[in-house]
C-alpha cells in the first residue's frame, strides 16, 4: 500500500534497493547529497550530480528531463552516511522557466524494484523557488526511511547546497549547471531492473530523528518580543512567540531549514567533550533486538552515534524532540488542509442555486464533514502510530540517563556520587505538546552555560488554568532556581563550581534553606545594599582579571588565590534593593561573564522592573527565560511549534535534594583540605 506523504510526514522503507521516480512536468536537474548523522556534507565528493552521477550505493540521471529514475541502493552507502537527500533544480540560462511556481506541483515517489510505490509525495506551495529538497532518506536504527521535506530556495541550487554547508556551494552549483547546458551529461538508459534483493522488512522503528539534530547556541529573546526564528504556529506565550529552543554552538540546523542564528563558521559538530581527548572514532550504536515480523523495531537506549553513551543517549534525546516535532506538524498541515477543503467544498455547495432546491444542499454539506471526519480520522491514526513509537522509546530512554539529564525522580539519583569530569549537558526541564500530552523530552542545555538564566516570577497562569499571585510566584521562582543551582553543583567535580546568592530583603530564606544548611555555598546570603554591592564587585572584577589575562595571553597569570572554578550568581527578588551601579553591574556579568565563567540566575519580575525604562531591555535578552510553572513560551528550531515547558523541580517530600548537596559539601571540604 502507497503512503502519500504530506511535507514532515515519513514513512519506513522495507527494502534497501529502490528507485526514486521524479516526474516534473518541465526538464529538471536531479541530484543527491549524502550526509552524516547531523545532515553535513563532508565535500563535493558526497554529491551525486549530473557531472558525477554515481556514488557508492547511488546513481542519478546526467541530464536535465522531465522525468528522472534515480538509483539508490541503501546497503551499498558507506556506515558514516545516514542522510540522503533528494535534490531538483531548474536548469539555469535555458528557455524553460526559471521557478517552480510556473509549472506543475513536481511529484517524487519511491518505488521497489518491481515499480511498486512504497511513498510519494507531491511537492506543493512552490513560488519562486527555483530548487528544493524532495524527499530525505535517513538511517533509524539500523532501518531506514523516507521523510518527505519539500524545502525549496529562491536562490537556486547554490543557495541549496550552501544550506547544507557545502564549501565552494556556488562553484559546485555552477559547475553542474554548466555541464547540463553544455551538454556534456548524455543522455543514459535508467538503470535497469535487476532482481529484487531478499532483505527482509526492518520494521518501524521510534522515530528519533536521524543523528543529533541540535539547533544553534541559545537564541532566545527571553521577553519574547523580537526573537529571531520561526515563529509558532499556536497561540504565542504571555511574553510573545515562543522562542527557538537553545543548544549547541557551531551545529547546523535540520537540512533543508536553516536554523535561527547558525553561527557563520557553520561546520561539523564535535559532539566530544572540550575535556575528553581521543581520537578514536565514535563506536556504532548497540542494535536494536531484532523485533517480530511487521512490528516496530524494539527501542534501545543509546542507540544515536556519539564517542559515548552520554553523548549516543544525548543525540537521541534530541532525535526524538525532532520527530515529535515534525510529526506533529505533519498532523497539523493535515488537519488544516481537511479544514480548507471542507471549507470550500461547503462555499460551492452554498453558491450552487440547485443545492438549495430539496435536500441536496444538506446532502453536500454531510458529504463535506464525512470527508474532513476521514481526512482528520487519518491523519490523527498516523500521529498516534508516531507518538505510540516515541512513547515506547521515552519509556526505554528515560531510566538509562545519567544524573545530569535524568529527572529528580529518576533512582539513578540514590547512587549518585560526586563526579570527576564535566558532563556535556543538563536538564532544565520537559518539553511537550498538546497533541502529544503523554510524552515529555527532555529539555538539554549544553555545558559549560553560554547565557544566564531568568526564571520568571511575574504574573503566570498556573496548570490548573488559575493565575498564582505575585508573592506565590516570587517563592516559587527561588525554589525552580534553587532546583537549578542544587543540579549544577551535583554534576560538576569538588571545588569546580562556585555558587553565591543575593538575597537583598532577606525574604527567599525558606526556599533557600537546602543551599544553607547543606554548606554548599561559598558565602551566607549576602543580604541589604552593602552586601549586593560587595558580592558583585567581586564577581566584576573577577570577570575583568580574567579577561585581561587572557587578552595578554597569559592566562596563567592571575593573583594567588582566585578562585577559578565556574562562579554562579543567584539573584533573588530583583530590581528591590538595587541602584543604578548594581543594575550596571549585573548587565556587565550577563554580557562579559559566560565567557570567563561567571552565570547569572535572577529570579525577577520584568514588569516590575519597569521603573527602569529600556535600560534592562539588553539584560533580558541576554538570558534564557524559564518558568517556575508549566508556560509555552519555547519554540523548536525545526517547525517553531509552541511547547509547554515544565521545570525540574524536586517532588514533594522527597530528600533527594539533601541527600545529593550533603555529599557535593563533603567532597568540597575534602578538596578544599
Amino acid at each position: 500500500m502507497t503512503a502519500e506523504l504530506t511535507r514532515g510526514q515519513n514513512h519506513p522503507l522495507p527494502r534497501a534497493r529502490l528507485e526514486i521516480r521524479v516526474s516534473a512536468g518541465t526538464p529538471v536537474v536531479a541530484g543527491a547529497t549524502l550526509g552524516d548523522e547531523n545532515g553535513t556534507i563532508h565535500g563535493d565528493e558526497r554529491v551525486a550530480h549530473p557531472g558525477a552521477p554515481t556514488l557508492p550505493g547511488l546513481e542519478v540521471s546526467r541530464q536535465a528531463a522531465a522525468d528522472h529514475r534515480l538509483a539508490v541502493d541503501l546497503d551499498a552507502v558507506s556506515d558514516e552516511v545516514h542522510r540522503v537527500s533528494v535534490l531538483l533544480a531548474l536548469p539555469v540560462g535555458g528557455r524553460g522557466p526559471a521557478r517552480f511556481g510556473a509549472v506543475a506541483a513536481p511529484f517524487v515517489a519511491v518505488t521497489d524494484l518491481d515499480g511498486d510505490e512504497v511513498a510519494s509525495y507531491t511537492i506543493t506551495g512552490l513560488e519562486a523557488e527555483s530548487a528544493v529538497v524532495a524527499l530525505e532518506l535517513y538511517r533509524r536504527q539500523g532501518a531506514w526511511k523516507v521523510r518527505a521535506v519539500g524545502q525549496g530556495y529562491a536562490g537556486g541550487l547554490a543557495e541549496l547546497l550552501a544550506d547544507q554547508k557545502l564549501p565552494q556551494a556556488h562553484q559546485l552549483a555552477a559547475s553542474i549547471h554548466e555541464a547540463v547546458a553544455s551538454g556534456l551529461a548524455r543522455s543514459i538508459p535508467a538503470p535497469p531492473a535487476a532482481a529484487p534483493a531478499h532483505h527482509p522488512d526492518h520494521g518501524t522503528a521510534p522515530q528519533a530523528g536521524p543523528g543529533a539534530p541540535v539547533p544553534p547556541a541559545s537564541p532566545y529573546d527571553p521577553q519574547g518580543a523580537s526573537a529571531p526564528g520561526p515563529q509558532a504556529p499556536g497561540a504565542p506565550g504571555r511574553h510573545g512567540a515562543p522562542q527557538p529552543y537553545p543548544g549547541v554552538p557551531g551545529e547546523p540546523g535540520p537540512t533543508g531549514q536553516p536554523s535561527a542564528s547558525a553561527p557563520a563558521g557553520g561546520g561539523p559538530i564535535d559532539y566530544s567533550h572540550p575535556r575528553r581527548q581521543t581520537t578514536a572514532p565514535p563506536s556504532p550504536p548497540p542494535a536494536a533486538p531484532p523485533a517480530e515480523p511487521g512490528q516496530p523495531a524494539r527501542p534501545v537506549a543509546g542507540d544515536a552515534t556519539g564517542w559515548s553513551m552520554e553523548e549516543r543517549l544525548y543525540n537521541q534525546v534530541w532525535g526524538m524532540f525532532e520527530d515529535l516535532a515534525r510529526t506533529t506538524a505533519a498532523y497539523r498541515s493535515a488537519v488544516d488542509f481537511a479544514d480548507s477543503r471542507m471549507e470550500k467544498e461547503l462555499d460551492q455547495a452554498l453558491s450552487d442555486p440547485r443545492s438549495r432546491i430539496g435536500g441536496q444542499g444538506d446532502a453536500a454539506r454531510e458529504a463535506a464533514r464525512a470527508r474532513h471526519g476521514q481526512l482528520v480520522s487519518q491523519a490523527r491514526e498516523v500521529l498516534d502510530r508516531d507518538v505510540a513509537q516515541l512513547v515506547a522509546e521515552a519509556e526505554v530512554v528515560e531510566p538509562a540517563l545519567p544524573t545530569a539529564f535524568a529527572r529528580w525522580d529518576n533512582p539513578v539519583w540514590h547512587a549518585y556520587r560526586v563526579p570527576m569530569e564535566i558532563p556535556m549537558a543538563l536538564r532544565l526541564g520537559d518539553l511537550h505538546l498538546p497533541e502529544a500530552d503523554r510524552i515529555r523530552i527532555p529539555m538539554l542545555i549544553r555545558l559549560p552555560l553560554e547565557r544566564g538564566l531568568w526564571i520568571d516570577s511575574g504574573r503566570s497562569a498556573s496548570p490548573d488554568g488559575s493565575f498564582a499571585d505575585s508573592h506565590e510566584m516570587r517563592r516559587l521562582g527561588l525554589e525552580t532556581a534553587v532546583a537549578h543551582a542544587a543540579r549544577l553543583l551535583a554534576i560538576y567535580p569538588a571545588g569546580e563550581f562556585t555558587v553565591h546568592v543575593i538575597d537583598p530583603a532577606g525574604s527567599g530564606a525558606q526556599a533557600l534553606t537546602p543551599l544553607v544548611q547543606s554548606g554548599v555555598l561559598a558565602a551566607p546570603p549576602a543580604q541589604g545594599a552593602a552586601g549586593a554591592a560587595d558580592v558583585l564587585a567581586r564577581l566584576t572584577q573577577r570577570v575583568d582579571l580574567v579577561q585581561m589575562a587572557l587578552r595578554g595571553g597569559a592566562p596563567d597569570a592571575l593573583p594567588p588565590g582566585l578562585d577559578t572554578s565556574q562562579q554562579l550568581l543567584i539573584v533573588n527578588d530583583f530590581p528591590h534593593g538595587f541602584d543604578d551601579r548594581a543594575v550596571n553591574q549585573l548587565r556587565y556579568l550577563a554580557d562579559e561573564g559566560p565567557a570567563v565563567g561567571v552565570h547569572l540566575m535572577m529570579v525577577a519580575d520584568r514588569e516590575e522592573s519597569a521603573g527602569f525604562g529600556p535600560l534592562l531591555d539588553p539584560l533580558w535578552r541576554s538570558l534564557l527565560r524559564l518558568t517556575p510553572v508549566a508556560d509555552d513560551h519555547l519554540a523548536d528550531p525545526w517547525v517553531g511549534h509552541a511547547w509547554t515547558y515544565e521545570p525540574s523541580l524536586v517532588p514533594p517530600g522527597s530528600q533527594v535534594l539533601q541527600q545529593v548537596l550533603s555529599q557535593v559539601a563533603a567532597a568540597r571540604r575534602s578538596w578544599g583540605r
